[in-house]
């Protein structure tokens, strides 16, 4: 199997800490100059890619957004990022308008594949529907700092795919980006199983290609143990959707 996700928003800075409307400008469509290059990338290595890029739809129309490449080179679809923060530094309502695509799930030529990007992770909701839809491996590109939610990091991801028997592949930045000066990007990239554990786990401090093998056949194994979507009372859940 051979799958790649980039961070969030991969070709730039993290720019969300300012608000200044120059950085519109490094918004592309998708598919559109980034995706096309990583066709030929994917369809050389016959790799899968997520490919997380600042996505324009029109003028004014901007997202944050992963496309799906599949091992031929062909383009599968997007998700765009459904939660969009604005606090503490993280104005990404000045950028990004919240997603409008749902929870889509892509089928490759090695898993289905699912995405939720960085704040995501913070509601249980997308990632159960994620698991409805059919993922096997849910990746969760990210650019995240010391500090508030660092103790998240390794709680929710884990809980996620332990609730829904899935991979996860969750992404991180490292260091420091100026002038910004947000704080730390404290990397520990990782991959997680259906039972929740941590198998594979990146540096804080260095850029790398976290590698590992996920034997899907396990996603079977954990949910003959616990029936968990079987158990689902969807019929009590009403509150969830209630404005």
């Amino acid at each position: 199997m051979q799958i790649l996700c980039f961070q969030e928003i991969f070709n730039t800075p993290y720019f969300c800490p300012g608000q200044d409307k120059a950085w519109y400008g490094s918004a592309e469509t998708v598919p559109g100059p980034t995706i096309e290059r990583m066709q030929e990338y994917a369809k050389k290595y016959s790799m899968v890619i997520v490919v997380p890029v600042y996505e324009k739809e029109q003028a004014g129309v901007l997202y944050n957004t992963a496309a799906v490449i599949d091992a031929d080179g062909t383009y599968l679809g997007k998700y765009r990022k459904n939660h969009i923060p604005h606090t503490s530094g993280f104005w990404e309502k000045f950028f990004f308008k919240p997603g409008n695509l749902g929870y889509p799930v892509f089928q490759t030529k090695y898993a289905k594949v699912g995405v939720y990007i960085c704040y995501d992770r913070h509601f249980p909701d997308g990632a159960r529907c994620l698991g409805l839809n059919g993922a096997e491996i849910v990746y969760n590109p990210s650019a995240t700092v010391a500090g508030l939610s660092q103790y998240l990091w390794k709680l929710e991801q884990p809980a996620h795919a332990a609730a829904n028997g899935y991979f996860m592949g969750c992404i991180n930045r490292v260091g420091e980006e100026k002038p910004w000066n947000l704080g730390k990007f404290y990397g520990t990239s990782y991959f997680v199983d259906p039972r929740g554990q941590i198998f594979a786990q990146a540096s804080e401090d260095n850029d790398e290609l976290l590698i590992a093998d996920f034997d899907l056949d396990e996603i079977e194994k954990v949910r003959s143990n616990w029936q968990f979507f079987r158990d689902r009372r969807p019929e009590t859940y009403g509150k969830l959707t209630e404005l």
